[in-house]
């Protein structure tokens, strides 16, 4: 190994991200659901991968202070955020309520373009603040206090981390299919996610 790396660091970045990227929120509800329908689940995976990375390493690297002192830059992440989460919240709503058809492919994310898909997952990343709070202040502050060897090294292991999970997410839904093959199963996932879009944003509105 390069002598001039801090490998132990690299442990340390992986735990660290495994705690938070494991944790409930928008964008692993919606990866769990393109997982359900099979629907481009690689490239959403492969998106959410070097978004992480990038945000991951902009906070160890020394943007984390910026954001953390920067009220105005999280203002408008607060509500622009809790804005689109509760948006995307009542149309998991809307859906769960006038869902007509029983299959797989009606009730899952068939027809929904790749580019579409890739936005809205954009807009799930960098729409969310608490995304900025996790990755760039958070986990930011974590790998700034490790030695300038070892940083590298631990964003490499948060990587590793969040790339695991994605995938595992992703494809690992897709067992669930059969179940999903009802049409009240997949209410059931609407209205659950409809919930936790809407208790998600009430808190980042309130969390200023």
């Amino acid at each position: 190994m390069n002598g001039s790396m801090n490998w132990q660091s690299f442990p340390v970045g992986f735990a660290a991200a495994a705690s938070l990227v494991a944790a409930v929120g928008p964008l692993n509800a919606y990866i769990l659901r393109l997982g359900i329908g099979a629907r481009h689940i690689l490239p959403v995976a492969l998106l959410c991968i070097a978004s992480d990375v990038l945000l991951i390493a902009a906070g160890v690297f020394g943007f984390g202070a910026f954001v953390a002192e920067s009220p105005k830059l999280l203002t408008v992440a607060r509500w622009g955020g809790a804005a689109f989460l509760a948006g995307y919240g009542l149309l998991a709503l809307r859906r769960s309520l006038l869902a007509r058809s029983g299959s797989l492919a009606m009730s899952s994310t068939e027809g929904v373009s790749l580019k579409r898909t890739l936005l809205t997952a954009l807009a799930f990343i960098y729409l969310n603040p608490l995304a900025y709070l996790d990755a760039v202040v958070l986990l930011g502050a974590i790998g700034g206090t490790e030695p300038a060897a070892g940083r590298l090294p631990f964003v490499l292991g948060a990587t590793v981390a969040c790339a695991l999970w994605y995938v595992v997410l992703g494809y690992g839904a897709r067992r669930l299919s059969p179940l999903f093959a009802r049409r009240s199963a997949w209410r059931w996932l609407d209205a659950g996610t409809a919930m936790l879009m809407l208790v998600l944003a009430t808190g980042v509105a309130r969390s200023g």
